[in-house]
């Protein structure tokens, strides 16, 4: 995680790129409801602040294997265990995506306004779709840097395991929008924790068979 936070820093471009992402969308997103005085209903507020996570999310977790170089693979190999690389790889890019949500709901609040009724939950949720967002595409992306045009083979095999998990999002997140109790959710955030330490577990089991290919 260290490595990854220090390659992170000397090449701000990406980081600054991502954030230019977020804050672009949401101006857009601003422009394009301006003549309903800046306000988005609330279904549409949910909807496009998931967009912009998910797209947030393929960009920036794309790069964690693709960028790495055969050769460095090759040291990894010889100094770390692989189930430390692919863990440190999930830690990293969740906190990276929890940040760009937070950026992204305190824009959202500033340009759009809020209309969560429910923060704690709806809080809770997006750390989950981090968590989720961060697993899942962690180990595509492993995936897809052995094999040739990694970068369409990583939105080809992403976005169909993250239906399931966006639908569930979405649905918390309603509910928090609407106001209403922890209980009311309950099943739906159960459920992602569990297809989050089912991802993780697939993750840490299977990586080695992937880091030895």
């Amino acid at each position: 995680m260290q490595k990854d936070f220090r390659l992170e820093w000397r090449q701000r471009a990406a980081l600054n790129g991502m954030l230019l992402y977020v804050s672009s969308t949401v101006f857009v997103c601003y422009l394009s409801f301006s003549s309903r005085g800046g306000q988005l209903p609330a279904p549409a507020w949910n909807a496009l602040f998931w967009i912009v996570l998910l797209f947030s999310a393929v960009n920036a977790v794309a790069k964690g294997f693709l960028q790495e170089s055969r050769g460095r693979m090759l040291y990894y190999y010889t100094v770390v265990r692989p189930q430390a690389v692919i863990l440190a790889k999930i830690a990293y890019n969740a906190l990276l995506l929890l940040g760009l949500a937070l950026v992204a709901l305190l824009l959202y609040s500033v340009v759009l306004g809020n209309p969560v009724q429910n923060g704690p939950l709806f809080v809770g949720n997006v750390l989950l779709g981090a968590v989720g967002f961060a697993s899942t595409l962690t180990l595509v992306s492993g995936i897809a840097a052995k094999a040739t045009n990694s970068s369409t083979l990583m939105a080809v095999l992403g976005f169909p395991l993250m239906v399931p998990m966006l639908l569930l999002l979405i649905k918390v997140s309603k509910n928090a929008l609407d106001g209403l109790e922890f209980e009311a959710s309950r099943s739906a955030l159960l459920t992602l924790v569990a297809l989050n330490l089912i991802v993780g577990a697939v993750s840490y089991l299977l990586f080695p068979f992937l880091w030895r290919s």
